[in-house]
């Protein structure tokens, strides 16, 4: 899979001596001229068995404060072009500027809040005090950083990059991991987890080349390694809110699983103008020119497990947990683990906020195992008082909570805190707007009381805390058909927001768009304000600030179709499989590095029909983004429009309703949306025995997208990563387009 300068032509009729020749003289060309190629990584890019790393880096207990950010990973050289075109706008000559960033790949020695472990306070025995569990687990870590700040506290989420339309970003990854043979066996299944301490890097979003040394995961950067990586970020490129991981397959989730995942920010500040739209960042203002408050939220699962304990799952004091098996890890024991989502690396962390202020929250399912339903609920426990609630302490809340339930192992915590936030979580629950989709601006605001967050989801949210006290940030409970672990899953406390007295909002609807018309009328250009406030004032339309416009029917020039398939048949192992065809043409095959699956022409517009034959996945698409069109139940109902429920999981053969079932909110709303990541929900398959089958099994989705700009090979592939690794993914290849109706790919 991981070849470098391969040539990648998949034309039978070409002969390996031509290939030969051609090469040669490709050669022989290139020596005549100097070469200054914006793609080639300079020749220190690559080092060949740095210095090792004189031991991991020391961890000590996580800091007891609120949650913040997470630090952004700073600049090693950051330089602005002496001139650009003249005939770019001057926006992008402003932000049309190099940065050079440093990012080594190691492990961390630290700790994990266990929430189902306490123990007696050796000073106060009346009281218990939170547990930590030890853990050691590859990490992305700032060595600029470390160097400034040599006992700062890291934690297990990767620092922040942030970036601006126009910007060069250069960033060199350093794989300081030991050796891993595995890495360079060419004897290997592919299919099969391997090569652990191999790794490389993807922007997830980023509408960037996805060949050479920009965004290519189909390199291994091994351990002894430094390379070099080069995004060019497009003039054009819209704002929002994109993330970063390693997609070395084989091993991408237990990386990921591992917290290496980080926010990537790209910072708008274009205005809207007549002719164009602008960036949502100029909208989101306060009164004094400052940005709203923002949270960037990265949502993880960390799956630890304990090798030297009696229980896998509960470390001992004495036993340190890791990742370093697939056997230990899936969908399927998530629960048994009993792990918890971590936010921002902190376990049910604290937040503080004031009531009426307007905060912008970014959030970035960087996980694999979770299925996360976001509310927000007032916190009306009684045993707990203003005065617990202690800025110098944060977590004094959680203790106090802890306590009363006293939970005896994981089992026994995760049905506590689901009683608990059931009996006590019980204020209204509080609407809130998201404003973007997998860091695309929507054409329109919309208001929900939750936000469903599949693996590599993002959204961007407003959110008002209407009057003083606490809430609970929960994730609500899910059908199985609408879960990763295909289990459904019931309430879990992911975090406690403090909100201290400030402005009192009794309508938070009318109270946002007041304040939003506000800034429009502060911020907005004259020639654009009538319309943008036109716009918010009806019903938060956000038309000015959406990147892509809507593809109509008529320029659709092709049509594709995708299925996902687990195949438990194979007398040898379990294959994870994807289909170029649905319906009669279903033909799954797990992945082959060797083989491309689709090839598309740039200039196209394809419309998508995918499904899946066995359990839900999520479908991700590197490059381009796609626009939904519809999701049609397996009645065929479209349940993405606004205030349609998607109940079709509800009902038995008999067309009875089925006990316990709540409709799934997930779709509701998303038609005309333009996303890089979805769930492909499916009923299937029935569980055996159960009587209460639903009639029918097969959701039907319905997508368009765009080939624009880049040409060359990248990957589609389900977003459970661990599916991924084990073959669930296929090659795309966007070729030249060569006239009379045909394409570039025959090489001729």
């Amino acid at each position: 899979m991981f070849k470098k300068f391969e040539y990648k032509c998949h034309d039978p009729g070409l002969i390996p001596a031509w290939k030969m020749l051609a090469f040669a003289a490709l050669i022989s060309v290139l020596m005549m001229f100097p070469v200054q190629s914006v793609q080639a990584a300079p020749a220190e890019s690559v080092v060949e068995n740095p210095q090792p790393a004189e031991s991991p880096p020391e961890i000590s207990k996580p800091s007891q404060g609120f949650v913040k950010n997470p630090p952004s990973l700073g600049f090693r050289k950051k330089v602005t072009p002496a001139s650009t075109p003249s005939d770019e706008p001057l926006a992008a000559k402003e932000t049309n500027v190099e940065k050079q960033f440093d990012l080594d790949v190691d492990y961390t020695v630290g700790k994990l809040l266990n929430p189902a472990k306490l123990r007696v306070n050796p000073t106060d025995p009346e009281s218990l005090e939170l547990v930590y569990d030890k853990v050691r687990l590859r990490s992305y870590v700032d060595p600029n950083a470390k160097k400034k700040s040599p006992d700062v506290t890291p934690t297990y989420v990767a620092p922040t990059i942030e970036v601006k339309p126009g910007d060069t970003v250069r960033i060199s990854l350093n794989n300081k991991l030991k050796i891993d043979p595995s890495c360079t066996d060419s004897e290997h299944d592919i299919n099969k987890p391997h090569c652990f301490n191999g790794t490389n890097l993807h922007s997830h979003g980023l509408w960037i080349s996805p060949t050479g040394n920009s965004d290519n995961v189909l390199e291994s950067i091994n351990p002894g390694v430094n390379f070099q990586y080069e995004y060019n970020i497009p003039v054009d490129h819209p704002s929002g809110t994109f993330w970063y991981h390693p997609h070395r397959h084989g091993s991408t989730a237990l990386q990921v699983s591992s917290g290496m995942v980080g926010a990537l920010i790209v910072r708008g500040d274009r205005l809207p103008t007549p002719n164009k739209n602008g960036d949502i960042d100029t909208l989101l203002e306060k009164e004094d020119g400052q940005p709203i408050t923002e949270r960037i939220l990265v949502l993880q699962q960390i799956q630890y497990y304990c090798p030297n304990s009696k229980n896998l799952w509960q470390c001992d004091d004495n036993d340190t947990g890791v990742i370093e098996s697939y056997n230990n890890f899936g969908p399927s024991n998530w629960r048994d683990s009993g792990r918890y989502t971590s936010i921002n690396g902190e376990i049910i962390p604290s937040f503080l906020s004031n009531s009426g202020s307007i905060e912008r929250w970014r959030m970035i399912h960087g996980g694999l195992r979770d299925t996360i339903t976001l509310e927000f609920r007032k916190l009306r426990d009684q045993g707990l008082q203003d005065s617990d609630f202690s800025e110098d302490d944060p977590k004094v809340v959680l203790r106090k909570i802890l306590q009363r339930l006293k939970p005896q192992g994981q089992e026994s915590y995760i049905s506590k805190i689901n009683t608990y936030i059931e009996n006590e979580c019980t204020g209204k629950t509080l609407p809130y707007h998201v404003i973007a989709d997998d860091g695309l601006t929507r054409s329109q605001a919309r208001k929900t009381k939750s936000t469903t967050l599949q693996p590599g989801y993002r959204s961007d949210a407003l959110v008002v805390f209407p009057e003083p006290g606490l809430y609970c940030v929960i994730d609500a409970p899910v059908s199985g058909a609408g879960s990763v672990t295909r289990k459904a899953e019931g309430r879990g406390l992911l975090g406690i927001v403090h909100v201290r007295p400030g402005e009192q909002v009794s309508d938070i609807p009318d109270y946002l768009k007041t304040q939003l018309v506000a800034a429009a009328k502060r911020t907005m250009p004259q020639e654009v304000q009538d319309k943008v406030v036109s716009d918010l004032k009806d019903g938060l339309k956000l038309s000015s600030f959406t990147p892509h416009p809507d593809i109509k029917d008529e320029e659709v020039t092709g049509m594709q179709e995708l299925a996902f398939f687990i195949d438990t048949t194979s007398p040898s192992a379990t294959e994870f499989e994807v289909s170029n065809g649905i319906g009669g043409h279903f033909q799954p095959k797990p992945y082959d590095p060797h083989r491309i699956d689709r090839v598309l022409t740039l200039g196209d517009v394809d419309e998508w029909t995918l499904q899946s034959y066995f359990a839900g996945h999520p479908f991700h698409i590197h490059v381009n983004p796609f626009q939904i069109v519809k999701i049609l139940d397996p009645n065929g109902k479209d349940v993405s429009l606004p205030n349609v429920v998607d109940d079709a999981g509800c009902f038995d053969k008999d067309k009875k309703p089925i006990d316990g079932c709540n409709a799934d909110p997930e779709y509701q709303g998303l038609s005309g949306v333009w996303k890089d990541t979805l769930w492909i929900k499916t009923l299937l398959p029935f569980p055996q025995g159960d009587k209460r089958q639903p009639e029918k099994g097969l959701y039907t989705i319905v997508l368009r997208t765009r080939y624009q700009r880049y040409i060359g090979e990248f990957v589609l592939h389900c977003h459970i990563l661990d599916h991924e690794d084990q073959g669930m993914m296929q090659n795309v290849n966007i070729v030249l387009p060569i006239g009379a109706g045909r394409n570039s790919h025959t090489c001729h």
